[in-house]
C-alpha cells in the first residue's frame, strides 16, 4: 500500500479524508465509503496504487469527449472501486467488488512509468483514467499524469465529478479534458440512485471549468426518474449557467446491474432533452447510445456540420484550425494534438 495524499489526522487515531465530498472520518483499521482507503496506525493509505484491472485503447469518443482531439485515441486505465453505488452501472464487476467483497482487491501491478510507456508505443495521443470513478485511484493517476505530460501525450479523466476542491485543485494542472456525469438536478435522485449529493458534483464541473480544463458533461436519461421536461430543462439551466459551451451528451439507459425494472430509454425521450438543451442555450447537445443520431457537431453560428460521427467513429472533420469552413466561427474545443 501505498500512503494516501489529502488526508488529516484526528485524535485517537482517526483519519478524515479530503479527497472526495464524502469527506469519511475513518477509524483504525477501517476503511472509507470507497472501500479502497484504509486507516492503518493513524495513517490513510490507498489499497489500489497501481493494482489496474483495465488496459485499453479507446477512441477520445468512447469518453465520451466530442470537442477533444476528435478522431484520436486514447489509452485508458482503470483500478477496483468507486465513491459512488450507482444501482445501474455498466462497470459494477469492477466498481462496487470491493464493497462487496469484503474490501479485497484484485488487479495487476503496473506502474505510472509501465503506463505512459504503453501508450506512447501504442500511439495514442491521451491517457484516460476511466471506467471506474477515477478519484478513488487519485495518486496513481495523478503521477502517471505528471509523468505522461513529460511524453507529450494529454491526461483526461471520466468522473462522477464528486471530488473535494482540494483535489480539483490538486490534479487540475496535470488534466487537460474531464467529462462529468451529472445525473440530473435533484438532490433525491443522487440519494436514491448513486449514495451522494447533487453540490458537489455542480461545483466540479465549475472549478474545472475555471482552471481551464476541457469540460464534457454527461445525463444518463433514465425513465421516470430524470426525464421530464421539468428536469431536463433544470439540468439544461444549470450547465448554462456555468457555460454554453460545455458539451452536453444526454445518453440512452438500458438496464443494468440493480436497475433491470425500467425500460431503454425511448428516443423520442432524446430528441426532445436535445431541443430542451439547444433552446436553454447550450451550443452543443448529443445524443448518446443511439448510433447515427445526434452525434455531429454543428457550427452554433451558420448550423452546417464540422464533424460527422457515427457511434465512436469519426467520419469527417472539416474544422479549419478550430473554426468553421462556411462562415470562419470558431468551434470551442481541444483541437489540436501538439500544445
Amino acid at each position: 500500500m501505498k500512503e494516501a495524499m489529502l488526508y488529516e489526522r484526528i485524535g485517537d487515531e482517526r483519519v478524515r479524508c479530503n479527497l472526495c465530498s464524502h469527506r469519511c472520518l475513518i477509524a483504525e483499521g477501517q476503511r472509507g465509503f470507497c472501500n479502497v482507503r484504509v486507516n492503518r496506525g493513524g495513517r490513510l493509505y490507498t489499497a489500489v496504487y497501481g493494482r489496474v484491472v483495465s488496459q485499453s485503447i479507446d477512441p477520445i469518443e468512447k469518453k465520451p469527449l466530442f470537442h477533444f482531439l476528435p478522431g484520436t485515441r486514447a489509452y485508458s486505465v482503470a483500478t477496483m472501486g468507486c465513491n459512488f453505488t450507482c444501482l445501474y452501472c455498466q462497470n459494477h464487476t469492477i466498481s462496487q467488488y470491493p464493497r462487496e467483497h469484503d474490501g479485497q482487491i484484485l488487479g495487476d501491478e503496473v506502474s505510472p512509468g509501465e503506463i505512459v510507456a504503453a501508450a506512447v508505443e501504442s500511439g495514442c495521443e491521451t491517457i484516460a483514467y476511466t471506467y471506474t470513478e477515477p478519484t478513488i485511484f487519485f495518486e496513481y493517476a495523478l503521477d502517471t499524469a505528471r509523468l505522461a505530460r513529460t511524453e507529450g501525450l494529454r491526461n483526461v479523466f471520466v468522473s462522477n465529478g464528486y471530488m473535494t476542491p482540494e483535489a480539483i485543485e490538486t490534479i487540475a494542472p496535470y488534466l487537460d479534458g474531464i467529462n462529468i456525469d451529472l445525473k440530473g438536478i435533484s438532490e433525491d435522485l443522487y440519494h436514491k440512485v448513486a449514495g451522494g449529493n447533487l453540490r458537489p458534483v455542480l461545483h466540479s464541473i465549475e472549478q474545472f471549468f475555471s482552471a481551464g480544463v476541457w469540460v464534457e458533461v454527461t445525463t444518463l436519461l433514465i425513465p421516470g426518474l430524470n426525464d421530464s421536461p421539468q428536469a431536463l430543462r433544470w439540468t439544461a439551466e444549470a450547465i448554462r449557467g456555468i457555460s454554453p459551451v460545455i458539451p452536453w451528451h444526454i445518453s440512452r439507459f438500458y438496464p443494468a446491474y440493480r436497475m433491470l425494472d425500467r425500460p431503454p430509454t425511448p428516443v423520442a425521450t432524446l430528441e426532445e432533452a436535445k431541443r430542451i438543451g439547444e433552446e436553454a442555450g447550450l451550443r452543443y447537445v448529443y445524443m448518446g447510445n443511439v448510433p447515427g443520431q445526434g452525434e455531429d457537431t454543428h457550427c452554433p453560428s451558420c448550423g452546417e456540420v464540422v464533424v460527422k460521427r457515427r457511434g465512436f467513429l469519426v467520419r469527417t472533420n472539416s474544422l479549419q484550425e478550430g473554426h468553421c469552413p462556411s462562415c470562419g466561427a470558431a468551434i470551442d474545443g481541444v483541437w489540436f494534438v501538439t500544445a
